[in-house]
């Protein structure tokens, strides 16, 4: 076999075998992190939201005899709504930095920045870890990537008012955290 024949068959084993080696994983703690950000930032979004307020969804099509065929839903839960939360819920990633329980030396990112109405109930500090922007630009990138890979899952749970909403996304729908995570704190 010439030399040449044998270089080209070496590059093309290189070639095939290189992309199994180099795929990178995912860091399951910033991504489970980021999958109950997104399911603890969208319930709060619902529940600030005027429960008496509605919107009309139908084809807005006219019957043979003439009525229309439209209803009124809550606007909390209708999927216009939630389409328009899930568009800005990765921008909250930034009042989240990652912490690290003093007793099992687990790591998870959490919501450090208090709400507007949370009367200044401000977190004990001393267990987060503030590395910069690097930090919250992961955790968005996280959150971004699960809204665009899941967005149809996520506004079909938060339409249906489902119970632990955070628990089957995460945990069912995405695969991202493992179900133990939810039996410590129950969102």
């Amino acid at each position: 076999m010439s030399p040449w024949i044998k270089q080209v068959c070496l590059v093309l084993v290189a070639v095939f075998m290189l992309p199994n080696r180099t795929e990178s994983k995912k860091d399951k703690a910033l991504y489970c992190s980021a999958c109950v950000a997104i399911a603890e930032e969208l319930n709060y979004s619902i529940s600030q939201t005027d429960p008496k307020k509605t919107i009309h969804v139908g084809g807005f099509r006219l019957k043979p005899d003439g009525s229309l065929t439209d209803k009124k839903v809550p606007l909390a839960r209708s999927e216009t709504h939630l389409t328009e939360l899930l568009e800005e819920v990765c921008n909250s990633m930034s009042d989240y930095a990652l912490y690290e329980d003093p007793d099992t030396k687990e790591k998870s990112y959490k919501r450090f920045a208090p709400r507007g109405n949370d009367g200044g109930n401000f977190p004990d500090f001393k267990n987060f870890k503030f590395d910069g922007p690097e930090s919250s630009s992961a955790l968005k990138f996280a959150c971004e990537s699960i809204v665009e890979e899941l967005e149809d899952d996520i506004i079909s749970l938060f339409a249906s008012e489902t119970d632990h909403v955070a628990k089957t996304l995460c945990s069912e729908v995405s695969g991202h955290c493992k179900s133990s995570v939810f039996q410590h704190s129950e969102l």
